[in-house]
């Protein structure tokens, strides 16, 4: 049985499956990956991208950080692919217990999910800082220069930036899932960044899924391997 199939087999019997998931299930919904080859890592910027990305950057350079994050962060054309439609399906079966996700673009939610746990937060959802009004992402990219509220107060993305630790009540709920997991499949992402990473250790099934097209740090501890692309291999689920 090729591995696809093994895959197909361990989804038909489970009804407590949990994906974790990070850049690559995007990418093929035309959202760039930061470390991939052709992702925002290796254009050219004044600045990295990690830097602009920083709570502190954001503090003190507030103007280019939302100039950087309007043009690259926000992608208004991005359309759920074969793999968050998939994730939704099998959700909607009710064999699907969770979407753990490191992405922030909304595009499992807008792809039909209901339980998605966004790790680093959303480029949907934006506050004021000073009275906690929300604004969405067309209410950014509109704005003229940094965004503010009519009270005044800047307006900050719920984004876990770099410097900013992950909510907890996310990760607390994201290791319940995972640990009663029957089926933990993760898919597009390098399992290199922490804490989001180090959720797999919180995992005790012996039917640990790894779909990404190059190898990561946790191959060795896979049940299953599948290096195709991941829209390709979680559309099966969708004939």
């Amino acid at each position: 049985m090729d591995s696809r199939e093994t895959l197909r087999t361990w989804v038909t019997e489970s009804d407590n499956i949990v994906f974790f998931g990070g850049a690559g299930v995007s990418t093929e919904s035309n959202i760039p990956d930061f470390r991939s080859v052709d992702g925002l890592y290796h254009q050219e910027y004044d600045y990295p991208p990690e830097t602009i990305l920083s709570h502190s950057f954001y503090q003190r350079n507030t103007e280019e950080f939302y100039r950087f994050y309007k043009k690259k962060m926000i992608v208004k054309e991005a359309k759920p692919n074969k793999a968050h439609l998939a994730l939704a399906k099998l959700e909607e079966q009710g064999k699907l217990k969770a979407v753990i996700t490191q992405n922030i673009d909304g595009l499992h939610q807008m792809a039909g999910s209901r339980e998605v746990l966004e790790l680093h937060g959303s480029v949907h959802r934006n506050y004021c800082t000073r009275c906690g009004k929300f604004f969405n992402a067309d209410d950014i990219l509109l704005a003229k220069g940094v965004p503010l509220c009519d009270c005044g107060g800047g307006i900050k993305p719920d984004v876990v930036l770099y410097e900013e630790g992950l909510d907890y009540g996310t990760m607390q709920k994201a290791i319940s899932y995972i640990a009663a997991a029957e089926v933990l499949i993760i898919g597009g992402t390098s399992l290199t960044v922490y804490p989001a990473a180090g959720l797999i250790d919180y995992y005790r099934g012996k039917k640990l899924v790894l779909i990404n097209k190059s190898a990561t740090p946790m191959d060795g501890r896979a049940d299953l391997i599948i290096t195709e692309p991941i829209g390709e291999t979680l559309g099966m689920f969708l004939s």
